[in-house]
């Protein structure tokens, strides 16, 4: 399948999200998709209808079929009946967690198709302490996903080791489960291109020390912890600013007032500045100006935001926690999750320049679509 003359497969994609919507899983199935319709798959992508997107399109080879939703979670019922009505052309199945595995998996079932799901991160038992859902909402969602694992899909797809471990402690067998690393175009990102001169005038910082942290407000990103850990940083390095970029906050609003009121209450406004989200072409500059970036996650499946801060020969100060320790590299400091006198010392041993050093980890696309095509081969 991976070479001319291989047979080239037809996938049906069922995801709950694809751009132009864009986080980190979005970002790893756009280039999965259009990379292997670009090798000559037929390839096909189910999802959510979002404001100003069209019903039916092919973009870069990729068709995609939209269906209208009032909620997310209405796609998992309707997206059940489209893809029993298209599944029977495609060779194989491919999914994600959450909402689109149960479709996916029925409609595979039904269709008598080989299934595929690729899990960023296991969240069972972690609901009622990674999200903002109440005791009742997290309870039903932690039971939802261990119904996903209890479906049986034909293969899964992990994107990290810890994501493996974590699977398999769910009762997957090891054997059903290939890891596969995101791809990450490393290539497109020289830190010499990027200037972070200008947005430091922009920003009022040009003789700060500059932390850096952006991200979705979610629980489990930890913002929180970071925005604890800024008194204490100012002890040490009063003339630090904290450059923080929320993301959807109009869906965390709840999150955002949160640590809006947080900074008040810690009186270190003076220090934190609170920047608008911007075009991923722009985050480099953001990225480069620092000179700490520093990423609180208390889980992650993957972390695209440390790849991208290593990337720019920006120094990190991460969280110990679940895949980070496997993707970061280049400058940083591995601190204990959740604990803010933890980060003050790791930016503190940055602005001393007492961090780790190791190569630049890469993770090619070039490898990451060859991994899913050996994979696809065995179903097919």
């Amino acid at each position: 399948m991976g070479g001319q003359s291989s047979k080239k497969a037809k996938i049906l994609f069922v995801l709950e999200y694809y751009p132009p919507h864009m986080g980190g899983v979005e970002y790893l199935f756009e280039n999965l998709t259009q990379m292997l319709a670009r090798r000559g798959h037929e390839i096909t992508v189910l999802t959510r209808r979002l404001k100003g997107t069209k019903k039916d399109e092919v973009i870069n080879g990729v068709h995609i079929i939209r269906i209208k939703t009032f909620n997310r979670y209405l796609y998992t019922f309707l997206a059940f009946f489209k893809a029993v009505i298209i599944a029977g052309k495609f060779d194989i199945i491919h999914t994600t967690t959450f909402n689109a595995a149960f479709p996916a998996r029925l409609a595979a079932k039904f269709r008598k198709k080989p299934c595929v799901i690729t899990v960023h991160e296991v969240w069972v038992n972690k609901w009622h302490s990674l999200t903002e859902f109440g005791p009742v909402s997290a309870s039903i969602h932690n039971f939802l996903e261990k119904m996903i694992y209890l479906l049986s899909f034909d293969k899964y797809i992990t994107v990290s080791h810890s994501s493996l471990t974590q699977l398999e402690a769910n009762g997957i067998p090891v054997e059903k489960i290939t890891m596969i690393y995101n791809g990450f175009d490393i290539n497109s990102y020289d830190p010499e291109k990027f200037d972070g001169l200008k947005i430091r005038k922009q920003y009022e910082v040009e003789n700060a020390f500059v932390i850096f942290s952006w991200g979705r407000p979610g629980v489990s990103k930890g913002h929180e912890y970071l925005l604890r850990a800024v008194p204490i940083i100012l002890e040490k390095i009063p003339h630090a600013k904290l450059l923080l970029m929320l993301s959807n906050k109009g869906t965390y609003e709840k999150r955002y007032l949160l640590l809006t009121e947080l900074i008040n209450k810690l009186d270190i406004s003076e220090n934190v500045i609170l920047i608008e989200p911007v075009p991923y072409g722009e985050l480099w500059y953001r990225i480069k100006l620092a000179d700490c970036v520093v990423v609180p996650s208390l889980t992650e499946g993957f972390g695209y935001t440390v790849v991208e801060a290593c990337v720019m020969d920006t120094p990190v100060v991460a969280s110990d926690t679940a895949s980070i320790p496997e993707v970061i590299s280049n400058k940083y400091v591995l601190v204990e999750p959740g604990n803010p006198g933890a980060i003050a010392e790791g930016v503190l041993k940055v602005s001393q320049k007492e961090y780790q050093t190791s190569p630049l980890k890469k993770f090619p696309w070039e490898e990451n679509i060859t991994k899913h095509e050996e994979l696809y081969r065995t179903l097919a």
